[in-house]
């Protein structure tokens, strides 16, 4: 019986964090976009993507917003990026172009290449995204414009990625699925702790104010959720989730690409702080203590009962999860969930201890 206690426990403890989800998956609407509109700085961050920027910087200047700039990060690229940037430029007066070459001290530093293109920025209030990402709509500066004000001065929009065949594609977009739940939600709580850097936007007053990348600058990742972890307060970020809002690019195509982002996220999930660490690391050892439980309690016990305390959890975990999926353009996720659930869990926790393992150097 203790064990059958000790997993209705868990089950609580996961619904207590689907509750905190539902503060962003019941909410009704997200804020009017704006008629006063504030002039932005688009910032467009390039590495070896020519054939992405053609198809791209079309949709960025169709954007229905009456005064923005687009500032375009050539990240030392060994492509065409540089020459479809110049061709597109020519014609442009709004498009400017930040070339940036490798050197010793900042070699294939991203956060360099962007602190180039945030000082080039001529407007106070930027919005982020990469080469690849293409606007849900031609509203999209406008629909994440809206929630800058005097007060607001980051904003965490959706990154999402197109729908394809196959297993691989579903489980990403559940992961981003999940995180967007999990950020949205505790902004909304007044604990936001990280962003998106394929849709995100803030001053130039909070990334000065928060000495910019220094305190990370030497981690190859972490340009929008260290950021932002380190910059956020509750009462200095907004969300903005409307589906003209969105962006959206390709996902990785194969296991060994995305387990090597995965790996990235981790490494820098570390450096998050403490408070955040251990309310993301409870919500994943709490959905693997319930698959785990699951197991053993309908192993051990008459099914009733633990098939009845399984039960509650997943109706409580479906209206949540649906009314979020609904909201970010994901329903047809939501039959899969417990499948993509479970094998997210897996690869999260070998990930992580894959990551944590002492790394061995070795001399020749």
């Amino acid at each position: 019986m203790v064990l059958l206690f000790l997993f209705a426990f868990i089950v609580l403890i996961n619904c207590v964090y689907f509750l905190l989800f539902s503060k962003f998956s019941l909410r009704s609407k997200n804020k009017e976009a704006q008629k006063n509109y504030i002039p932005l700085s688009l910032v467009v961050y390039t590495k070896n993507q020519a054939l992405n920027l053609k198809d791209n910087i079309p949709l960025w200047l169709e954007q229905e917003y009456p005064d923005f700039e687009i500032i375009l990060i050539n990240d030392a690229s060994f492509d065409d990026s540089l020459n479809v940037m110049e061709l597109f430029e020519e014609n442009n007066e709004n498009i400017k172009i930040v070339n940036v070459e490798n050197n010793e001290t900042f070699w294939g530093s991203k956060k360099y290449a962007l602190t180039l293109g945030i000082k080039k920025a001529s407007h106070q209030r930027m919005i982020f995204t990469g080469a690849d990402c293409k606007p849900a709509s031609n509203k999209w500066l406008n629909e994440m414009g809206a929630h800058f004000s005097s007060k607001k001065q980051i904003v965490l929009g959706y990154g999402s990625y197109f729908k394809k065949k196959g297993l691989l594609n579903k489980l990403i977009r559940f992961d981003t699925l999940l995180t967007a739940i999990q950020y949205f939600s505790f902004t909304l709580f007044g604990m936001p702790y990280m962003g998106v850097g394929r849709n995100l936007a803030y001053s130039s007053n909070v990334y000065y104010d928060n000495g910019g990348f220094v305190s990370h600058m030497e981690i190859q990742a972490g340009d929008d959720d260290l950021f932002i972890n380190q910059a956020a307060t509750k009462t200095n970020t907004a969300i903005c989730f409307s589906k003209k809002s969105f962006t959206y690019s390709e996902s990785k195509s194969s296991w060994k690409e995305w387990i090597s982002q995965k790996k990235k996220h981790i490494t820098t999930a570390k450096l998050y702080q403490f408070k955040h660490q251990f309310l993301l690391s409870f919500f994943y050892i709490s959905l693997l203590l319930f698959w785990a439980f699951s197991i053993i309690t309908l192993s051990l016990f008459d099914w009733k009962i633990p098939s009845v305390i399984i039960l509650f959890r997943m109706v409580f975990q479906y209206i949540i999860m649906y009314h979020a999926a609904k909201k970010l353009g994901e329903k047809d996720l939501i039959t899969w969930f417990p499948f993509l659930e479970i094998l997210l869990i897996i690869f999260q926790f070998t990930i992580f201890i894959i990551c944590s393992l002492p790394k061995s150097n070795s001399w020749k």
